[in-house]
């Protein structure tokens, strides 16, 4: 059945092979337009993204036809090949295999693009791993199993 609307936001945080920080700030934004570029090649809509030297945010609105994982590895495959051809980092340019990816609310998109877009300052005060373990802690907290109801 095709989704005519939907509301499928998304936010992303890809890193760096071994965490390494090899995005260099004169090619932060190169990058960053590239994955916009890609994102909107593929029926969805990029809302923020900052590139951290060993990591990378973005909110995207994404087609319902893509997962997560699908629009994961088309950006991942993408943008480390485009790195790659114009020598955009001092060695060779690899994502982890894996990556985060968060569902966010309608009514949290504009809470979400201020947080992705202050990560200079944010990564001030705290460094990327502290910032990974807040997420995995707050989101395996809030997430509850499913339990079997019987039905009768």
């Amino acid at each position: 059945m095709k989704i005519e609307f939907h509301n499928l936001y998304t936010h992303f945080i890809f890193s760096t092979l071994h965490r390494l920080a090899v995005i260099e700030e004169k090619h932060r934004e190169r990058i960053e337009k590239y994955i916009t570029g890609i994102v909107y090649n593929n029926d969805s809509r990029l809302y923020s993204i900052y590139a951290n030297p060993d990591h990378v945010h973005f909110l995207i609105s994404r087609s319902p036809r893509l997962s997560e994982e699908n629009i994961a590895t088309i950006i991942a495959d993408s943008s480390t090949r485009f790195i790659n051809e114009n020598k955009l980092c001092a060695t060779h340019f690899e994502w982890q295999d894996s990556a985060a990816a968060f569902s966010v609310s309608k009514k949290d998109v504009d809470k979400v693009c201020k947080y992705i877009l202050n990560q200079a300052e944010h990564h001030r005060k705290m460094t990327f791993q502290e910032e990974y373990d807040r997420f995995i802690n707050f989101y395996q907290k809030t997430l509850q199993p499913f339990e079997k109801v019987s039905i009768r």
